[in-house]
């Protein structure tokens, strides 16, 4: 034990006499240090003399000078500080009232679905022929709302995408008249708080997609070569909504009439929609836009006004594409009972149709059952010859097949571009999805768009892509899948922005502006895109987007 207490005692003091040496050595090192320091500024003297001390001036004089005559400092001018603002409210420019920001109030919750082109009591100061009354007619400048349009009462985030294909909140479309009016025909159904849409159609009781499953068997629609297809008269857009997972992206329209919450149970629903009507505008598309146009039971009259309306339809039909019928007339010998209409009227009409679509070099492919399907030419080489023979429509002369804002539609053909060959497809041949996507689109090729190039137009494309991954990376909420399901592109130019989402559960509606200098919405078309025209100076043809 003895030897254990001195053993401990020992190392306790050896361990003392160590830690004394190193604070020994390392006060010895920083003094030495220090004096290496010294000597390099100048000297004691100099160091001590860096920063002198400046007396307080309380002279009235604001500058005085200050010397140490002691160490022969040189003389420093001491400025008083001056603390006093320089500046006052009353000095400044006054702003413009244009420059300064106005706060416009919410409207009337009466207003929730107010769409300023298509309200319908202005609408009923126009001529009802050709429907003209339900076409866009924006407010004079007294009537223009100066108040924010609110959500509906009530109103929920939809559902995500593709749950609300079938479901929508009975509070974000409060409208029940149609579960009344097309209660027979699976339109839609309502269901404790929300509407259901089972997929059912007038012409389709089977379900739309029951329905696009008998056109697949009459043309290809699996193989890339049909992308972007119209619906006219589309009601609640079902066939639209189950064209969208067969890589087919439908834009759907339909008038603000009786079944007034049409586009917008479409909207809400997932699927591309706009109001509209084939009255006496052109539709807002460019020419050789859709690879398939579809109506079925429309009730557009397609056979009369010179077969204008079919004519309209060809317009934005591209080379090779098809139109799709179904409902009166076609396969009305086994349906005018219930149509109540007489065999003599609906036999006219079938034959009008018939007429009209031979007039504009189309041929019928088939009719089966309830579906009877024509294809537009691919180019114009014969339809150029037999117009010896139907010499109506003429073709249209000196007219811009792309101008459709406010154009007036005419019965006149709207001629493809020249080929050399009679095999040769007008305006050029287009890839099929998805490569389509990314290819040049013929246009840029043919030089049709002034000033952009195929260089141009892959470089938009790479840009593009850096700038929504981008948007991603500061947006967490864009990021997210099925946060949004449509999108607005204000000025789309190439359609690059919508091209970088694609692989998103979204869709965009490109809007290349009527007052753009260039009119890129027939390239964004042919890249497999969906938009319209729009003048931004007066109000949309939208209700909500996401």
């Amino acid at each position: 034990m003895a030897t254990w207490g001195t053993l401990t005692h020992y190392l306790s003091l050896k361990t003392k006499k160590t830690n004394l040496y190193y604070m020994a050595v390392t006060t010895v090192l920083c003094s030495i240090f220090y004096l290496i320091g010294i000597w390099q500024h100048g000297g004691a003297t100099a160091s001590t003399t860096l920063l002198p001390s400046l007396p307080c001036n309380n002279n009235d004089n604001p500058s005085s000078s200050i010397k140490d005559t002691t160490n022969n400092i040189p003389t420093i001018n001491a400025t008083a500080l001056d603390f006093t603002a320089h500046h006052t409210a009353e000095q400044l420019v006054p702003l413009s009232p244009a420059a300064r920001v106005v706060h416009f109030p919410s409207c009337d919750p009466n207003l929730s679905e107010y769409t300023p082109c298509q309200d319908t009591k202005r609408s009923l100061k126009f001529e009802r022929e050709m429907l003209m009354y339900r076409e866009r007619h924006c407010p004079e400048k007294n009537e223009v709302l100066k108040c924010r349009i609110p959500a509906p009462y009530g109103y929920k985030t939809p559902f995500r995408w593709p749950e609300s294909r079938d479901m929508v909140w009975y509070a974000n479309v409060p409208h029940k008249h149609l579960t009344v009016e097309k209660a027979g025909q699976n339109w839609v159904r309502f269901e404790g708080d929300r509407f259901s849409f089972p997929g059912g159609g007038t012409m389709f009781p089977r379900g739309a997609d029951a329905y696009i499953d008998d056109i697949g068997k009459l043309i290809n629609l699996g193989d890339g070569s049909i992308r972007t297809a119209i619906d006219t008269g589309c009601g609640v857009a079902s066939w639209g909504a189950y064209l969208l997972s067969r890589n087919i992206l439908p834009m759907s329209f339909a008038p603000k009439d009786t079944h007034e919450a049409q586009v917008q149970f479409a909207l809400e629903r997932g699927v591309p929609a706009q109001i509209g009507i084939m009255a006496t505008n052109r539709l807002p598309y460019p020419s050789r836009a859709f690879d398939i146009a579809h109506c079925s039971r429309c009730l557009i009259p397609w056979g009369q006004y010179d077969g204008l309306y079919l004519i309209e339809v060809d317009r934005v039909l591209r080379p090779g594409g098809y139109w799709i019928l179904s409902g009166p007339p076609v396969n009305w010998e086994n349906h005018w009972k219930g149509w109540n209409r007489t065999r003599e009227d609906l036999d006219t009409e079938q034959k009008g149709i018939e007429s009209v679509a031979r007039s504009l070099c189309w041929k019928k492919l088939i009719q089966k059952n309830d579906l009877a399907i024509w294809q537009k030419a691919t180019n114009h080489l014969h339809c150029k010859i037999n117009r010896k023979v139907f010499r109506k429509p003429r073709f249209c002369q000196g007219q811009d097949p792309d101008q459709a804002w406010y154009t007036k539609m005419e019965a006149c053909l709207t001629p493809l571009p020249e080929v050399s060959d009679v095999k040769e497809l007008s305006g050029g041949q287009l890839a099929k999805w998805p490569e389509r996507l990314t290819a040049v689109p013929p246009r840029i090729l043919s030089g049709s768009i002034n000033g952009v190039t195929a260089e141009n137009f892959e470089k938009d494309t790479q840009l593009w892509k850096k700038r929504v991954s981008h948007y991603k990376a500061i947006d967490s909420q864009l990021a997210e899948p099925g946060r949004y399901r449509n999108l607005l592109d204000m000025n789309a130019q190439l359609g690059g922005f919508a091209a970088a989402l694609v692989d998103d559960p979204v869709w965009v509606m490109n809007v290349v502006p009527v007052e753009a200098e260039l009119n890129t919405l027939g390239v964004i078309y042919e890249r497999g895109l969906i938009g319209t025209y729009q003048n931004w100076y007066v109000s949309s043809t939208y209700k909500h987007t996401d």
